[in-house]
C-alpha cells in the first residue's frame, strides 16, 4: 500500500508538493531561457521557433486546465498530479529524440498538456479539496518553495547542456520528474477523503459575490500574467532604453526573484491576516507604480523597478489561488480556476511578441503599456468586494 501522508501533516505536504512543483516549473517554463538556442540550432532554425512552440505549449495548457480543475473537484488532486509527470516526461523524452521539428513541436504540445495538469492552478485545487477555504496558508507555502524553480532550474539545464547537450538535459529533466516528482506527488492526500475545519484566521463562507465577479478576475489574471510575462521577456532591453547599462541591467533583473519571495513571506507572515483582496489591489498597483518611478528617475530607477514589480508578481501569484478560493468558496474550486486562468494563459503566449514589438516602436514609452494594463487590472479589483 502506498505511504500518504495524513492532512494534518501540513508542513510535509507543502514541502512535498512545493518540490514537485519545483521540478514542474524548471522543466517546462524555465527551460527555453537555455535551451531554445542549441534546441534550435539543431535543427537549423531560429530560437523564435522554438519560443514559438512554448507559446503553443502554454495554449495548451489552457485549453487543458478547466478538464483538469474539474477532474480534480471530483477525485482530488493526487492522481492527477501523478499523471501530470509521467505527461511532462513523455514530452521532455520526446524533445530529446525529435529527429525533426514537427517531433519537436509535438513534444511541446505534450508539454503543455502537462503544464495545464500539474502546475500552480492544479496544486492549489489540491490544496483547496485537502483544506477547504484554510488552504491559503498552504497555497502561501507552495509558491514560497517554486518561487526558486528559475534559481535550481537554470543553473540545472545549463550544467546539464554544457555537460552532456541539450537533448540529455531534457532527459534528465524526465528522470527528475519520475524519480522526484512523480514519488512526491504520489505521498498526497486524496483530497476529498477529508477536509478538516478551516483555520481560526480564515473567514466563514462569504456571501456570493457581485454578478460579473469571474469576468472581472478572469481579466485581472490575464492582465498581471501578461505584464509578468512581458517584464520576464523584455525586462533588460527596457531597462537599457531607461539608460540602465546592461551590467545595471541585469542586475536589478536579478532582484526580481528575491523580491518575489520576500514579497510571499511577507503574504505568509503579515498580510495573511486581511482579506487577499486587499493584499491583491495593493499587488497590482505595485507594476504601474514602478513604471511610473522608472520614467521619472530613468536608469538610476532600475533596481527600484524590479524589485516593485517583483514584489506584486509575487503576492498576485498567491492571489490568483486564494482570492477565487475567498470569494467563491471550495466547491468547484479546480474547474473555476481552470476556466479563470484559460485567458491569462493565452495572455502570456503573447505578452513577448507584442511587449516586443512596442519596445522596438516605442523604445521606453512601451512602458506605458503594461502600466495602462496594470491600472486597470487594480480598478477591476476594486470593483469587486468582500463579501
Amino acid at each position: 500500500m502506498t505511504m500518504r501522508l495524513s492532512p494534518d501533516r501540513r508542513g510535509w505536504i507543502v514541502a512535498a508538493l512545493g518540490t514537485a512543483q519545483t521540478v514542474g516549473w524548471a522543466s517546462s517554463y524555465y527551460i527555453p531561457a537555455v535551451l531554445a538556442t542549441p534546441m534550435a540550432a539543431s535543427f537549423g532554425l531560429s530560437p523564435v521557433w522554438v519560443f514559438g512552440a512554448f507559446s503553443m505549449a502554454m495554449v495548451v495548457s489552457a485549453a487543458i486546465g478547466p478538464w483538469a480543475g474539474a477532474r480534480i473537484d471530483r477525485i482530488g488532486g493526487r492522481g492527477v498530479l501523478m499523471l501530470s509527470n509521467l505527461v511532462f516526461a513523455t514530452g521532455l523524452v520526446l524533445l530529446a529524440v525529435a529527429p525533426s521539428p514537427a517531433v519537436l513541436f509535438a513534444g511541446w504540445a505534450i508539454i503543455g498538456l502537462g503544464m495545464g495538469m500539474g502546475l500552480y492552478e492544479a496544486g492549489f485545487a489540491t490544496l483547496a479539496g485537502i483544506y477547504g477555504r484554510g488552504a491559503r496558508g498552504p497555497i502561501t507555502g507552495i509558491t514560497l518553495i517554486a518561487g526558486f524553480a528559475s534559481t535550481v532550474g537554470w543553473p540545472l539545464s545549463g550544467l546539464m547542456l554544457a555537460q552532456w547537450g541539450w537533448r540529455e538535459a531534457c532527459l534528465g529533466w524526465a528522470i527528475l520528474h519520475l524519480c522526484l516528482a512523480l514519488p512526491l506527488n504520489a505521498l498526497l492526500p486524496t483530497g476529498t477523503e477529508t477536509k478538516p475545519e478551516a483555520e481560526p484566521d480564515t473567514a466563514p463562507d462569504a456571501p456570493p459575490p457581485p454578478r460579473g465577479a469571474m469576468a472581472l478576475l478572469a481579466f485581472v489574471f490575464a492582465a498581471t500574467w501578461f505584464n509578468a510575462t512581458a517584464m520576464a521577456a523584455h525586462l533588460p532591453g527596457l531597462l537599457q532604453a531607461a539608460g540602465a547599462s546592461t551590467a545595471l541591467a541585469i542586475a536589478a533583473g536579478a532582484l526580481i526573484g528575491p523580491a518575489q519571495v520576500a514579497a510571499r513571506v511577507l503574504e505568509f507572515g503579515l498580510l495573511r491576516r486581511f482579506h487577499p483582496l486587499a493584499s491583491a489591489r495593493m499587488a497590482a498597483a505595485a507594476h504601474p507604480v514602478a513604471a511610473m518611478v522608472l520614467m521619472a528617475f530613468g536608469g538610476p530607477a532600475a533596481y527600484a523597478f524590479a524589485l516593485l514589480h517583483g514584489a506584486g508578481n509575487g503576492i498576485l501569484t498567491i492571489a490568483k489561488g486564494t482570492l477565487p478560493l475567498a470569494l467563491f468558496g471550495a466547491g468547484g474550486y479546480g474547474q473555476r480556476l481552470g476556466w479563470l486562468n484559460a485567458p491569462a494563459r493565452i495572455a502570456q503566449a503573447a505578452a513577448p511578441l507584442i511587449f516586443g514589438a512596442a519596445l522596438t516602436a516605442w523604445g521606453l514609452n512601451a512602458i506605458w503599456l503594461t502600466a495602462g494594463i496594470g491600472c486597470l487590472a487594480t480598478l477591476a479589483l476594486f470593483l469587486l468586494r468582500r463579501g
